[in-house]
């Protein structure tokens, strides 16, 4: 069990393994769910998209027809976070 201490200003600093667990990285945000039992879940906040959003980014950027494994490639890479 990992003990974080608050802060007076009501802040806690997590650990950097703490947010590797989480698979969390600087400047990306966390969820976290209250619980009526005074626990709390904490996750990270992963971006909810949905195809239509996902073409409709795509809309007019180009001439180029791609396939569907170069489509496929480009949206691994990118929810992997690399260009």
């Amino acid at each position: 069990m990992t003990t974080l201490t608050v802060t007076s200003r009501g802040q806690v600093t997590f650990r950097k393994e703490v947010l590797q667990h989480l698979g969390i990285r600087p400047g990306e945000k966390i969820e976290l769910d209250l619980l009526p039992d005074g626990r709390a879940t904490l996750k990270a906040a992963r971006p909810a998209g949905t195809i239509a959003n996902f073409v409709g980014l795509l809309a007019g950027r180009s001439k180029k027809v791609a396939t569907i494994e170069e489509i496929s490639e480009a949206a691994a890479q990118a929810w992997a976070g690399k260009e």
